[in-house]
């Protein structure tokens, strides 16, 4: 008689399970992690790059590096409180145009991860913003060295725009005057008559009298000072 051995019902027999859903979520959030690690790092370097790409480039005078650099080291004002507006104006009037302008806050934004414009916004009084504004709204859209050097409508509203801001000035709650922006602009205007014109554009833009502001803005002793600068120039 042939031995019997025992039967096993095929449906009893328990198949290895695979991973649960639990440890297929964990290891897919690590790789996840560790994939967005790996793009922050690369980034990260490109980013580094750019940088000490852009930073070579802040040796060569005139090039938006070095105006980029300039900007930022006036915000930094050598850790002084506050801005160096002397720097950060002479810095602004220097680039010759918008599309300069635009190639230095792309250096400033590879140079330190940060946006010019806003930096400036943030760093700024409103009356120093505006003056800043309108010193770039008065340049060309691009730089021609055989341009005719003949004052234009652009320029003439700049210095009425910063002439205005600077009048504007304030020290906290106190109304002031910006005096350092206002000789800027008096240094600029390149004779009587343009001065003149400028007063035009002022009434225009404002609904006020240039000469008439000036004097209600500067001390007595001051207003001649000023003036002489303008009335040494050229007619």
């Amino acid at each position: 008689m042939y031995q019997q051995y025992p039967t096993y019902n095929c449906n009893e027999y328990t198949q290895p399970q695979g991973m649960t859903l639990k440890e297929k979520l964990v290891l897919g959030v690590a790789g996840v992690v560790v994939l967005g690690g790996a793009v922050i790092l690369v980034r990260r370097m490109i980013r580094k790059q750019q940088a000490d790409a852009t930073e070579r480039l802040t040796y060569l005078d005139g090039s938006a590096a070095t105006y980029a650099k300039q900007i930022k080291m006036a915000f930094a004002n050598d850790g002084w409180w506050g801005t160096n507006m002397a720097a950060l104006r002479e810095t602004i009037v220097r680039i010759p145009s918008k599309q300069v302008l635009r190639q230095t806050m792309t250096a400033y934004q590879k140079l330190y991860n940060r946006s010019m414009l806003r930096d400036m916004e943030s760093e700024l009084q409103s009356s120093e913003y505006s003056e800043m504004l309108s010193i770039i709204s008065a340049k060309p859209d691009q730089y021609n060295a055989n341009a005719s050097t003949q004052v234009t409508l652009a320029q003439l509203q700049g210095w009425a725009g910063r002439l205005k801001a600077a009048f504007d000035k304030t020290y906290g709650p106190i109304p002031g005057t910006d005096e350092a922006a206002i000789k800027a602009v008096f240094s600029e205007i390149p004779t009587q008559t343009v001065f003149a014109q400028t007063g035009i554009i002022y009434k225009q833009m404002y609904g006020r009298d240039l000469i008439t502001d000036l004097k209600g803005e500067l001390e007595f002793w001051e207003y001649g000072p000023y003036m002489q600068i303008i009335q040494g120039k050229p007619r």
